[in-house]
């Protein structure tokens, strides 16, 4: 018997790292949560989003009529099938593998659980961008910003035909023009989101005295939520970026080869740092409308997902 067992005195094992599985469950959960937002409000916000930074002079008001001219209710919905639906319903199952995958290798490393947590979100949202969401922000930035071509008198290509045409012309890198801005915005949205989110709820704990663990209410998740989703918009001249070098208005000004570095510069050259924060309020508004589909809606919807797939859900949205 060893020294230490005679004495009474037992050697604490190390915490074992179990990785999470991700289940069927998760991954359903996700889809159908991103798809309601998107098909809600997401795509008209995302739709504002993208006509006031490729229009960097308009005012709101003036957006919204430019949108509006372009079909009426459907003006604001461009973009939405197939692609912001193709994004919805893979980008969650993307973000939920590779996510678990970094937040178990960085444990691994001695990270502890918001270090983890933070680098899952940034490896996941890097993943997304390069595997489905560099074409599907593109195409729909292509249809939101194409020229008016009924207004000429010619009939508007299709979806598939102006996928097609760009993939002739420019091949892959024509279909993902513009896919380093989104990995960079997907990267610093996800990392400050989980940051500020974990900042506002412990903020909220210490004005409503739970600060020893104590389960927040549904409002104030929804609160700490929409307060990292609102404040991540900090990253907006990322964004704006992302639209200029997706964009197909017509300006003989803008530099050929767009580059993230190019493009931050013709942007500030033809707008100053103002023009680089264009469409900032529907984007926060955006980030206020998903997490109050997350997280007010989630719970409900992970009964349901329960009940049909007979798995508990165990992924936080």
């Amino acid at each position: 018997m060893s020294t230490q067992a005679a004495m009474g005195n037992s050697v604490p094992s190390p915490q074992k790292i179990e990785k999470k599985p991700v289940k069927f469950s998760n991954l359903l959960l996700g889809a159908g949560l991103n798809m309601f937002e998107v098909t809600t409000l997401g795509q008209p916000l995302e739709v504002v989003k993208t006509t006031m930074a490729a229009n960097r002079k308009d005012t709101f008001a003036g957006a919204m009529g430019r949108i509006w001219g372009r079909g009426g209710v459907l003006g604001f919905y461009q973009g939405l099938i197939p692609w912001a639906w193709i994004e919805a319903s893979t980008k969650g199952a993307v973000l939920l593998f590779v996510a678990s995958e970094a937040e178990y290798y960085a444990k691994t490393f001695g990270a502890n659980n918001f270090v983890a947590g933070i680098s899952g979100g940034m490896f996941g949202g890097l993943a997304q961008a390069y595997a489905t969401m560099g074409f599907c922000t593109c195409m729909k930035t292509v249809e939101i910003t194409q020229h008016k071509l009924a207004a000429q008198g010619i009939k508007p290509p299709s979806t598939f035909k102006t996928f097609a045409d760009i993939y002739r012309k420019e091949g892959i890198r024509g279909i993902n023009k513009g896919v380093n801005a989104v990995a960079i915005r997907q990267v610093t949205n996800w990392g400050s989101r989980f940051g500020l989110s974990r900042l506002a709820e412990n903020g909220i704990r210490k004005t409503m005295g739970k600060e020893n663990g104590e389960r927040l209410s549904a409002i104030e998740r929804i609160t700490a939520s929409a307060l990292g989703g609102g404040l991540s918009a900090w990253n907006q001249p990322i964004e704006v970026i992302r639209v200029e070098m997706q964009s197909k208005t017509e300006d003989p000004n803008r530099p050929k080869n767009l580059t993230v570095g190019k493009t931050l510069r013709y942007i500030y050259s033809q707008n100053g740092v103002r023009g680089l924060y264009r469409g900032v309020a529907p984007r926060i508004g955006l980030g206020v409308w998903q997490t109050v589909c997350m997280v007010a809606l989630g719970d409900m919807a992970k009964e349901a997902v329960e009940k049909l797939t007979g798995e508990a859900v165990t992924a936080k949205h």
